[in-house]
């Protein structure tokens, strides 16, 4: 009797060991498998971004919601379909300065349009680059169930309780002007023309997002980067719209 009470002391420790090991072993699973996700997502994005898509309206699947905030108001474009299913709600968001909202997100070209709006606006609504002094400056943030991860999870799963249980993010989005010498007398027109033929895409990845909408207090954070050779041009039909054109370059006057 001794000698089993011994070995079953022996062996209660060791499980206690493995068992404390256990929760650790799943949160390091689910940590990689999320920014494996992560990395397959931000490539879709960044390609569809970088030229121009017009016709990926697969992410009217996943993006349920893009907020722009200025001095103005906040602007929130919402899924009407899919921010409703994600518990979305502009509660989340202060009322002052007022919220305003446009359902617009219902095809591709919209998103991709919304998500490449340039980080400096003219005064007057405008493309600016990087030597226009008078311009506004944006702040394109994407809320978004992953595009990659689970089957049982992407369409047409349309069963609430998965679609808000299942992995999603916050993208935020720089469509930048690439940095030049705005002192460059010698050669000003190649400075104007690399600044509106060359700019800088950068995509910040914060996850997850909890139940309530909100981050944790310290979320997990990715950052991609590249650079577009190519001008962005202002769609003619909607002038909230911005597209990259990566075979067409701006002659400097």
């Amino acid at each position: 009797m001794i000698e089993i009470a011994i070995s079953l002391a022996i062996i209660g420790i060791a499980l206690v060991g493995i068992i404390s090991v256990l929760p650790l072993g799943l949160n390091t699973q689910r940590v990689n498998r999320e920014q494996t996700v992560i990395n397959q997502d931000a490539t879709v994005f960044m390609e569809d971004i970088r030229n121009g898509a017009r016709g990926a309206d697969d992410l009217t699947n996943y993006v349920y919601a893009i907020v722009m905030p200025n001095a103005a108001s906040q602007n929130v474009y919402v899924n009407p379909t899919l921010a409703a299913a994600m518990g979305f709600s502009t509660a989340n968001f202060a009322q002052k300065p007022p919220v305003q909202l446009y359902p617009i997100l219902t095809n591709g070209a919209n998103i991709v349009g919304l998500l490449s709006t340039p980080e400096f606006l003219n005064v007057d609504g405008g493309i600016a680059d990087s030597i226009y002094t008078a311009a506004a400056s944006n702040h394109v943030v994407a809320y978004v169930r992953s595009i990659n991860g689970p089957a049982f999870e992407k369409p047409p799963q349309d069963n609430p309780i998965l679609q808000q249980d299942s992995f999603s993010y916050r993208i935020f989005f720089v469509n930048a002007p690439v940095a030049v010498d705005t002192n460059a007398v010698a050669n000003p027109g190649y400075t104007r023309q690399l600044a509106a033929s060359l700019r800088e895409l950068r995509l910040t990845f914060l996850w997850p997002v909890l139940p309530n909408g909100k981050l944790p207090a310290q979320p997990f954070h990715a950052t991609y980067r590249t650079l577009v050779a190519g001008q962005v041009v202002q769609d003619a039909a909607n002038a909230n719209l911005f597209f990259y054109q990566p075979q067409s370059f701006t002659t400097a006057p």
